[in-house]
């Protein structure tokens, strides 16, 4: 995957177009919750700034309607969060498609929310043409929306003058790339969750791809049941274990292994104050339900997440929101954490395991880019990526 960068660019003097994600989330009053995005594309904004780059930003925030200016759609909150974290004032500019505004070498300016514009969702050229008539430098540091075709994150980057990734997209797709497109092998991959249905894609896509693929959660009871084995009241879909057969088959067509739970944690119902209980996999009766992985079962993965050179994990072992059916995924997070493998983390489950115990410092690349991630697992193309590499190539 190739794709100029921003940190290989000359930028003194240059006007600099970043789309960023400054999607944060912000509370009744209006305050921000959350100012994570925003830090996270600090590195983009300064370089840029510190080259002596007149620097104009933009981000969608929430779902606006196009043409509808309201208050709760402003980046304005953003604007006086960027100018405390840059220490510098920051302008919000308004009506900013057509270029009528000064910025100065050095100066940062904030170019008021992009899904305001007409032909911003339709991926307008149009839209895009306007825009990179005033850009000499086109940067995305969005990957979170990058499996999105819009004007902001495609069009524009197909005509500006020169388009590149930001620090926060280069990291993203070196990391993807690493683990997924040419990894170290052993490659593992673990796929928690509660559902087949949500992930089947993606499963079918790591199928051809891993030499391990865990299963968790939900997602492990569909493929007991397709094993033959009796999971009680589980959350399972029973629909999908022939899509989870054909999973195993595939895997083990090529000499690689879906690896299912020997033991299991059971509850007759689902409470963090329910009793827990450990018992072969082989055992579970008709009015308990799985909700974590046994000890065994752990154990062995810990042995076998030692030889992995490559680890991609989306997804919990169990309902580690209830401490007596955290144990898998505290002991799979921390396996991870331990091995000297390259690894990957992401989707909104794992991240908030990751924080629960403690992890995150010794995960070598967590995304936080949610549906981008997740569609980089399916195998599918992400718009805004495929533009970058497609100027590359010019």
């Amino acid at each position: 995957m190739q794709f100029r960068k921003l940190t290989d660019l000359d930028l003194a003097g240059k006007r600099v177009f970043i789309r960023a994600d400054l999607n944060v989330p912000q509370d009744d009053d209006g305050a921000i919750a959350d100012d994570a995005r925003i830090r996270a594309s600090l590195p983009a904004i300064q370089l840029a700034r510190m080259a002596g780059a007149a620097v104009m930003v933009t981000s969608h925030l929430g779902r606006p309607v196009e043409g509808e200016i309201r208050p709760l759609d402003s980046l304005a909150p953003v604007a006086r969060r960027l100018s405390e974290l840059l220490g510098c004032p920051v302008r919000l500019q308004a009506d900013w498609v057509d270029g009528h505004f000064s910025v100065a070498p050095g100066e940062v300016l904030l170019l008021e929310n992009c899904r305001l514009n007409r032909g911003e969702k339709a991926d307008s050229a149009e839209l895009a043409g306007r825009i990179a008539r005033w850009c000499d430098v086109y940067v995305n540091d969005a990957f979170a929306t990058a499996h999105r075709a819009e004007a902001t994150t495609h069009a524009l980057a197909l005509i500006a003058p020169v388009a590149c990734a930001g620090p926060l997209m280069a990291g993203e797709l070196e990391a993807l790339s690493c683990a997924l497109l040419a990894p170290e092998r052993p490659l593992f991959a673990v796929v928690g969750g509660s559902k087949v249905s949500t992930k089947l894609t993606i499963l079918e896509a790591l199928a051809d791809k891993v030499d391990h693929l865990v299963v968790g959660g939900g997602i492990a009871n569909t493929f007991l049941l397709a094993a033959g084995y009796k999971v009680g009241k589980s959350l399972v879909e029973a629909d999908l274990v022939p899509a989870a057969r054909r999973i195993i088959a595939r895997m083990a067509e090529r000499g690689a292994s879906v690896p299912l739970p020997t033991d299991v944690i059971v509850a007759r119902e689902f409470s963090p104050t329910a009793q827990a209980i450990v018992k072969p996999a082989t055992a579970v009766a008709d009015d308990e339900m799985i909700l974590d992985v046994g000890p065994e079962t752990v154990a062995g993965l810990v042995a076998q997440l030692a030889s992995a050179r490559s680890i991609v994990w989306n997804g919990p072992l169990g309902v580690f929101e209830f401490d007596a059916f955290a144990n898998g995924t505290r002991v799979l997070a921390e396996a991870i954490a331990a091995s000297d493998a390259m690894s990957l983390a992401g989707g909104g489950d794992t991240i908030a395991a990751i924080a629960r115990f403690g992890v995150a410092e010794r995960i070598s690349y967590i995304s936080t880019a949610g549906g981008a991630f997740l569609e980089f697992l399916e195998g599918k193309s992400l718009p805004a990526v495929e533009a970058l590499c497609q100027r590359a190539r010019d």
